[in-house]
């Protein structure tokens, strides 16, 4: 038999790495897995951080083409984990009254990560086929079970303690979400020239484009309701929301006559010089300047709002090298309570867009929105002329009726179909119509 010594420390060290990591893809896979197949060691523990490290920046490295730079003090948030972890393992070992099973428990759970970060590779995949939210609570779904099923094998189904281990690992769950940095060691590089707003000219050309573009907004006729009309698209990263506002803009200026009553802020390299940029600033400035030409009484203000949403309903904000801050409802609703715009419709289009209704519905306004507050919308990737939401509702409804509620229905069941088809999962457009505006609507000269 050949011992420890006999091949060397460096080779038994990485043959019992080995042993664990074989024992956690067992373990992650459901399959057989025995309690003594774990090497535990405090040595091994750390061994395995440092393979899970390597093969995170790999994965990483995978997701960006190999191309890119690695960011050093990535490693720091990805270690601010492990006092969570052994603080898990902790708690288990006191429920269990089994001190020396700390190292058994954090081993067997480490050795499991590397399962997970080789699947997480295929999450983009599994995100556009199912919708992101599925796909993410899919996997902390499989994390959480293999989590118990680790306690399982080495501490049995004992209860009241089980119930207690699960108590302790979903509250730790919960906590790494909410309180742990979401690093990323690997990051694509910046291509092609800088940004063109760096251009000292076209920088401070915003300020006049932007005054230019405020005096330009005209007050109506005295006596007669009219429609304004406000788009913002903060985001720079897709040129589809450039396109989009262009049309929508047009659109509203021919159609429902609103040249002269107009103004569309756009975040874009390619439309410096021809839209004021999309940041939160610009479109309070534009809102008060609404506020004050407009007849609060009579005129009613269409905002349109086009970008990338995340769950926690903010709207991006992307115009290098500067950093803007992202629209949030509440910002918005404040925005246009300052500006005191009265009646005022409303249309988000972004994903998670549903949360905007809450925060900004009352009796004289009417908020439309692209999805359900827990769900993603579809179309905004580079290149394309709308999103999926958009060309249903301003390019293929608006064009067959003036009514903003009908122009809605006949964009649902566009968006609705088409999601069908791609297989995807719905998106759900929203609606809030406030008992006072569809009266007001009623009296608009277009």
């Amino acid at each position: 038999m050949t011992s420890a010594q006999d091949e060397g420390p460096v080779f038994f060290h990485g043959r019992q790495l080995l042993a664990n990591l074989a024992a956690g893809a067992r373990l992650a896979l459901f399959l057989r897995v025995r309690p003594h197949a774990f090497r535990v060691s405090a040595l091994q523990f750390a061994l395995l951080v440092a393979f899970n490290i390597a093969l995170w920046i790999g994965a990483a490295a995978v997701r960006s083409g190999f191309a890119g730079e690695f960011d050093p003090g990535a490693v720091a948030a990805y270690l601010s984990g492990v006092p969570l972890l052994l603080l898990t393992a902790l708690l288990l070992a006191l429920i269990y009254r089994a001190p020396a099973r700390l190292l058994s428990f954090a081993v067997a759970f480490i050795s499991a990560d590397p399962v997970f970060e080789l699947a997480a590779l295929g999450l983009p995949a599994l995100a556009s086929a199912t919708g992101e939210a599925f796909a993410y609570a899919a996997l902390l779904g499989w994390a959480w079970l293999v989590s118990m099923r680790a306690v399982v094998v080495l501490a049995g189904w004992q209860r009241p303690r089980f119930y207690k281990a699960a108590l302790v690992v979903t509250s730790v769950m919960v906590l790494a979400i909410v309180a742990l940095p979401d690093a990323e060691p690997w990051y694509e590089p910046v291509e092609g020239p800088p940004p063109r707003l760096a251009n000292e000219a076209l920088f401070h050309a915003q300020g006049r484009l932007i005054e230019r573009s405020l005096q330009a907004l005209q007050g109506g006729r005295q006596g007669t309701p009219e429609l304004y009309f406000v788009g913002f698209a903060p985001d720079a990263s897709a040129d589809v929301f450039l396109r989009e506002m262009r049309y929508v803009k047009r659109s509203f200026d021919e159609r429902f006559r609103t040249a002269g009553r107009s103004i569309a802020l756009v975040s874009s390299e390619e439309a410096l010089e021809e839209f004021p940029i999309g940041s939160a600033t610009n479109l309070a400035r534009a809102l008060s300047r609404v506020g004050e030409v407009i007849d609060a009484e009579e005129d009613v203000l269409f905002l349109f709002l086009s970008a990338h949403g995340n769950a926690q309903h903010r709207l991006s904000a992307l115009q290098p090298p500067l950093e803007l801050a992202s629209v949030t409802p509440t910002a918005l609703a404040r925005m246009l309570q300052q500006a005191r715009i009265k009646w005022r419709v409303i249309v988000v289009s972004s994903c998670y867009s549903g949360g905007y209704i809450e925060p900004l519905r009352d009796a004289n306004t009417m908020v439309i929105t692209a999805s359900a507050a827990d769900r993603i919308s579809f179309g905004c990737e580079h290149g394309r002329d709308f999103t999926y939401f958009g060309e249903a509702y301003f390019k293929d409804a608006l064009a067959r009726s003036a009514s903003f509620t009908e122009a809605f229905k006949l964009a649902r069941r566009l968006v609705s179909e088409r999601e069908a088809a791609e297989r995807l999962v719905p998106s759900r457009p929203q609606i809030w119509v406030g008992e006072a505006i569809a009266a007001q609507l009623q009296k608009l000269a277009y």
